[in-house]
């Protein structure tokens, strides 16, 4: 990966990498996120982040302890969620002179031609104003997606975002450190693949499901996100979002988490 060229990055955040197991907000690891995208920033990288978590933090805020089932409670979960997220992000940001902006889509903003070019404009319009934008599905608008049937999920999302802004790399973070030939929470011998040049059935089949109780995600979800990406010439890369400090060493060029390369990337 040419890391010089790697200038526009999309950084996807999963619900597990926001919050503890018991809903409430990993405020170390949130910070630690926003330094370290800052920092990228202040090198001149331009970044974008789609967040998941306001559901999540949602039911943290309100003390729930489990995820509810009807979609009306879904909504008012994420718009209770999605304001601390922002506010949250805002501070954070903010501590290291880094301003944000929040950005929520559904899918029938994405495949309308005129309101597709719309939200490509102000993406545009942010970066080039030094402005970080912070993405997330308008959740309480957007019910298909609650019940499965808009973007599906954040990792798909941050595909199509990263497809939107034309990057050059998307950085998927989850709670295992990338692709395993099994599962390596149930086998010790799993073997970790570091790069990935072609996403066949053999590496759909590696997927598990998901990772979490308070996300939607999992590899399962990474992998077509993974496709989407590669097959829009940009290169994708999954790793954990437990230590943040490995995101200098990908930028660096090292091997880190599993590497999606497409097959005729900007990179």
């Amino acid at each position: 990966m040419d890391t010089f060229r790697t200038r526009r990055i999309v950084f996807k955040v999963g619900t597990s990498s926001l919050t503890y197991e018991n809903g409430n907000v990993n405020l170390r690891k949130l910070e630690m996120l926003c330094k370290v995208l800052s920092d990228l920033h202040n090198s001149g990288k331009q970044i974008i982040l789609v967040s998941s978590g306001a559901i999540g933090v949602g039911m943290g805020k309100l003390k729930l302890k489990q995820r509810p089932s009807e979609t009306r409670y879904k909504q008012a979960l994420a718009a209770v969620g999605q304001c601390e997220l922002m506010f949250l992000y805002d501070k954070f940001f903010g501590e290291y002179n880094n301003s944000v902006a929040q950005v929520l889509l559904t899918k029938n903003v994405v495949i309308n031609d005129h309101s597709r070019q719309n939200v490509t404009n102000t993406f545009q319009t942010l970066l080039e104003m030094g402005i970080i934008p912070i993405v997330n599905e308008n959740d309480t608008v957007a019910i298909d997606e609650l019940v499965g049937e808009n973007f599906g999920d954040n990792d798909n999302l941050s595909a199509i975002v990263a497809d939107l802004v034309g990057a050059d790399l998307l950085v998927i973070l989850t709670d295992i450190d990338g692709l395993y030939d099994s599962d390596p929470r149930k086998n010790p011998d799993a073997k970790k693949i570091s790069v990935v040049k072609h996403i066949d059935d053999s590496i759909r089949e590696m997927a598990g499901g998901t990772g979490s109780n308070r996300g939607t995600g999992g590899m399962a979800t990474k992998i077509p996100a993974a496709a989407a990406a590669t097959g829009a010439g940009i290169n994708c890369c999954v790793m954990s979002g437990n230590d943040l400090n490995n995101i200098y060493k990908l930028i660096d060029g090292e091997p880190v988490g599993t590497l999606f390369t497409a097959a005729e990337g900007r990179i």
